[in-house]
């Protein structure tokens, strides 16, 4: 193979951007069809892309014409797993777009038939190509900061209106989205924190509000503490009700404190140890000589989506290693289904996550929700809505 044929399912917001960088921005990559359920936007893409590209108004039709060789899956939130499973089935490589699902089991699912099918499988993680936090997986997994104590993220630069919520009937509600702060803005802070890190929570306690500033059924406000195999413990704090917001990453190790901001990744380095300063210092009062450290990080934010598009293409024409593989979408969502669950309980949730019972709370919430729309079936919702 020297060439890459894509199709799209979903020709929504994003959808529509990953159209435009396939036609001649992706190395080696190619798009030969797309898919939606809204003829707008079939109209558009005819409208819009090169006469080669084919369209379809199902995705079965799509998966019966043979017409690409991977699909790349960007429609609303549930059918991330359906579709994906649909298409390993018929014998395609996949790239689906973020959140991997609404509930891990049916992502679960779709990373086993991912593993059956043998075909390559990638998730649309774009912020792993910005050299910030690259640098920061670097420093952190190369042991720079020593033993990780504590990890905070203030993340709350996601305003929203209620005009934004209103523009989409699936947006903001149990049975459309399946969720809100966490599940549609937080999805790559939640791959970040434990991909930076190389850790995930052993468990979760978290303080969700539903509608708390907005006229929606879903979270908008969110402070999680967690707790870490070794000891550690994390913060995680989002919402989309607050202006100006903050963006904050802080990692506190044994060699000092890591913070990444506005675009800095900044590195307060103890020049000894804490932990040898401790057990040393008979001073009394003071504490470990400290340098601070502006590390340099170049290339910007990095190639964001395309960055994604031209790794899968280049694993699949080259070998390449994939930097998102579509198995770990799991890890964030796992996070975040846990956040809900705590907060739905009222309680502690330990990891591994009870699946099942993530699974009946959530069916719960739909059953009752006052906003109910069809979803999380299979069928394809209106993919031109998405993100």
């Amino acid at each position: 193979m020297d060439k890459l044929r894509f199709a799209i399912i979903g020709i929504g917001n994003m959808g529509t951007s990953h159209a435009l960088n396939l036609c001649g921005e992706i190395q080696g990559a190619e798009l030969t069809a797309v898919c939606d359920t809204n003829p707008e936007r079939l109209k558009w893409a005819k409208e819009h892309l090169p006469e080669t590209v084919q369209t379809f108004d199902t995705p079965e039709a799509l998966f019966a014409s043979r017409a690409m060789d991977a699909v790349l899956i960007a429609t609303p939130h549930y059918d991330h797993p359906t579709l994906a499973v649909q298409a390993f089935e018929s014998g395609y490589h996949v790239l689906v777009e973020k959140p991997a699902g609404v509930f891990t089991k049916a992502v679960r699912e779709m990373n086993e038939a991912a593993a059956k099918s043998g075909k390559q499988f990638g998730i649309m993680y774009n912020q792993r190509t910005n050299p910030l936090y690259a640098k920061l997986r670097d420093l952190v997994l190369s042991g720079e900061l020593g033993a990780i104590r504590r990890t905070n993220w203030i993340i709350t630069n996601w305003y929203r209106s209620q005009s934004y919520y209103d523009s989409g009937g699936w947006r903001a509600t149990w049975a459309g989205e399946g969720g809100g702060v966490l599940l549609n803005q937080d999805p790559h802070q939640l791959d970040l924190w434990q991909w930076t890190t190389g850790m995930v929570p052993k468990r979760v306690r978290a303080f969700c509000h539903f509608g708390k500033y907005r006229n929606i059924e879903v979270e908008d406000d969110v402070t999680a503490y967690v707790e870490y195999e070794n000891g550690a413990t994390g913060l995680f704090v989002t919402t989309t009700g607050e202006a100006p917001g903050t963006n904050r990453f802080e990692l506190s190790g044994d060699n000092g404190k890591i913070v990444v901001e506005d675009g800095k990744l900044t590195f307060w380095r103890l020049r000894m140890p804490e932990p040898q300063f401790n057990a040393e210092y008979t001073g009394g009062f003071g504490q470990p000589e400290c340098w601070k450290c502006d590390i340099p990080v170049s290339g910007g934010d990095g190639p964001q989506h395309k960055g994604i598009l031209q790794n899968f293409t280049n694993a699949l024409l080259r070998g390449e290693k994939l930097l998102a593989p579509g198995e770990e979408g799991i890890r964030g969502l796992t996070i975040s289904n846990a956040m809900h669950l705590s907060a739905w309980t009222d309680d502690w949730v330990d990891l591994p996550l009870d699946e099942e019972l993530f699974y009946a709370k959530l069916q719960e919430k739909i059953q009752a929700s006052s906003f109910r729309k069809d979803g999380g079936s299979g069928k394809v919702l209106d993919v031109s809505e998405t993100h």
